[in-house]
């Protein structure tokens, strides 16, 4: 239970989990290569004494890894974990009175604190420029914070007890923004910040934000809980910090008293100015976009403060543990929310809201003899239709029958959905839908489309365990490699244009045809792609390239494909996972920063212990 971020800091050095970089790093660029390097190799939680540009100091990697995560919130996990569930299911509150009243005791222990007016993160008021103006990617359009805590009330209700807190990143400097009076704030579909803008902006009044950065680690956790009704971000973080969220209001701004930096300020209706770009978590970037501008109104410093910050990425990142962890708090709330299903794993190799794996149940006809997705096709429209996991684009989903599955073993569970799919029946479209914000892959900014891809009954064919003979040979295919049982990668000229696509895959689907009875009924997926070689090399190669590089309604394509009323089927699916022209770069690094960073982890430098692979 820590009062500050110092506090979590100087307590995971005494345990191990911090080394301290003494030499001067620059904020543009190593800073972040340096904290990539640390977190590939499992290594700890990093303290920058020396940033160049700032007097402040700067904390990374600090929930890099699950132990350390869990270290942190050693005193706190079970009780919050209790309470969650006790909202998820009430009941149990009256089933077991006498058991239940701890965890009340806790809640009511944590609701939020106001304080009087000494601020110690008002101790000292800065401008923008004064901060560590982190830039992570060659690209990036300018120093961002990538751990904000983004304060908002509801215009309607006041108070802190329905406020928002959310965790959308803040671009510093760049772009067209006038350095210390304005920076850019970026936040998605399904916010609760835009619910809030949308009411002052009904009422012709701008909406006060605080941005709160540091403070203790349950804080930026509280960020990016997805909680149950009820249960307020703030309530949650003094839940898993053991202390009440303490807080105060000054010049009419929600304060953070254990913040360590406070940045205060208003957005007003219609203003906005492009933010980005800024490489991303689905391993591309988010290219820049109009987006509300904060225009500052203050900014605070607490005595010795620290800047904490992450660097995302292609997954598995430092935000990869965030979503081990909210499972772990919430792994059971999706059962409460949605009846009938058993599991749901948004797939982090794949960027998470592109790929979503579901275990439902099939209970409508039992009497039946035929097998066959029913029930867990109304789970699926209930899952698109659910918060963030609404956002994804591909959903397999299948029901437990003889014996039990887990979504978090990739291979075997599309290997049992493709073994069990009827390609003419199981394949649903949603066209012209929202995606995430971050993808690329669509027609255009949170457009694109969705597939469900269902199964459920008894095996329909065996997937092939190598190479068949009809995918050797080819003149438009080349390189043909196995990904999994089942599954088949080649590549093919770069992709131009979709009229040039549909055209090449009308050839490719012909000549497939062509080769009937060549072992083609054991692949019941094809990926087209620019490098087999690296796609089958590994199954999150597969699967971020599938999935984030593919739309489902412009890039499926299938042998013998026809409609029936509407309906699209076809004997072996084909997905383009292709780089389009239109989708974001890729994230690369700076080869000079590379080599530049090297000297922390030569002999004598402070990273020299840590075992790079």
């Amino acid at each position: 239970m820590y009062n500050s971020l110092e506090e979590c800091l100087l307590d995971l050095e005494k345990n191990g989990h911090l080394i301290r970089v003494k030499e001067e790093v620059d904020p543009h660029l190593e800073m972040a290569a340096i904290h990539l390097r640390v977190y590939e190799a499992g290594g700890p939680a990093l303290l920058f004494e020396n940033v160049k540009g700032t007097r402040f100091r700067a904390a990374s990697n600090i929930f890099g890894t699950m132990d350390r995560s869990r270290f942190i919130f050693r005193h706190t996990w079970d009780s919050t974990r209790n309470l969650i569930a006790l909202r998820n299911d009430p009941m149990q509150a009256l089933k077991h009175p006498f058991a239940n009243m701890k965890n009340g005791l806790a809640a009511y222990k944590a609701l939020p604190n106001k304080r009087g007016n000494s601020l110690p993160v008002a101790a000292e008021q800065i401008q923008i420029s004064d901060l560590p103006l982190i830039q992570h990617w060659p690209m990036d359009g300018g120093a961002f914070v990538t751990l904000p805590l983004v304060y908002s009330e509801d215009p309607d209700k006041p108070g802190i007890m329905n406020a928002n807190l959310g965790m959308y990143r803040i671009q510093l400097t760049g772009n067209d923004y006038e350095l210390n009076r304005e920076i850019g704030l970026h936040y998605q579909i399904h916010r609760g910040i835009g619910v809030h803008q949308s009411k002052a902006n009904r009422d012709g009044k701008p909406l006060k934000v605080s941005i709160f950065v540091g403070g203790p680690p349950a804080h930026t956790l509280a960020a990016v809980m997805p909680l149950p009704e009820g249960l307020s971000e703030m309530t949650f973080a003094g839940l898993l910090a053991g202390r009440r969220f303490n807080y105060s209001y000054l010049d009419g701004h929600a304060m953070s008293n254990d913040a360590d930096f406070v940045i205060t300020g208003e957005i007003f209706a219609d203003e906005t100015k492009p933010e980005g770009p800024f490489g991303d978590h689905l391993g591309y970037y988010s290219l820049a976009h109009p987006f509300p501008v904060l225009k500052v109104h203050g900014v605070y410093a607490r005595p010795r403060a620290i800047w904490p910050f992450t660097v995302v990425g292609r997954p598995p990142q430092e935000d990869t543990v965030f979503g081990e962890l909210i499972h772990e708090l919430t792994g059971d709330a999706v059962k409460q929310e949605i009846p009938g299903v058993k599991e749901v794993h948004a797939v982090d190799a794949a960027g998470v809201h592109p790929l979503l794996f579901a275990i439902g149940s099939e209970r409508y006809t039992p009497y039946q003899k035929v097998k066959q997705p029913a029930e867990i096709l109304t789970i699926a429209n209930r899952i698109l239709g659910t918060g963030q996991v609404s956002l994804a684009k591909y959903l397999f989903i299948t029901a437990e029958d003889g014996y039990p599955l887990d979504t978090h073993k990739e291979v075997e569970f599309i290997g049992h959905i493709l073994e069990r799919m009827d390609l003419r029946r199981d394949i649903h479209f949603q066209t012209n839908t929202t995606i995430d914000t971050l993808d690329y892959s669509g027609t255009g900014l949170n457009t694109g489309s969705k597939v469900i891809l269902a199964a459920y009954g008894d095996k329909r064919r065996e997937l092939c365990r190598e190479v068949p003979e009809a995918l050797k040979g080819l003149r438009t295919l080349h390189e043909p490699r196995l990904v999994m049982p089942g599954v088949i990668a080649v590549q093919s000229q770069p992709f131009t244009d979709y009229a040039a696509a549909r055209q090449e895959l009308a050839d490719i689907c012909a000549s497939l045809e062509a080769r009937e009875g060549l072992g083609l009924e054991g692949v019941p997926l094809i990926i087209l792609c620019d490098d087999s070689a690296m796609v089958s090399e590994t199954l999150s190669n597969f699967l971020w390239v599938t999935f984030t590089r593919s739309n489902p309604s412009h890039d499926m394509y299938g042998t013998n494909s026809s409609y029936e009323f509407k309906h699209w089927g076809c004997d072996n699916m084909i997905i383009d996972a292709r780089i389009k022209p239109h989708q974001a770069p890729p994230l690369v690094p700076d080869a000079d920063v590379e080599r530049r960073v090297d000297r922390l982890f030569a002999s004598g430098g402070s990273l020299s212990s840590i075992k790079l692979s």
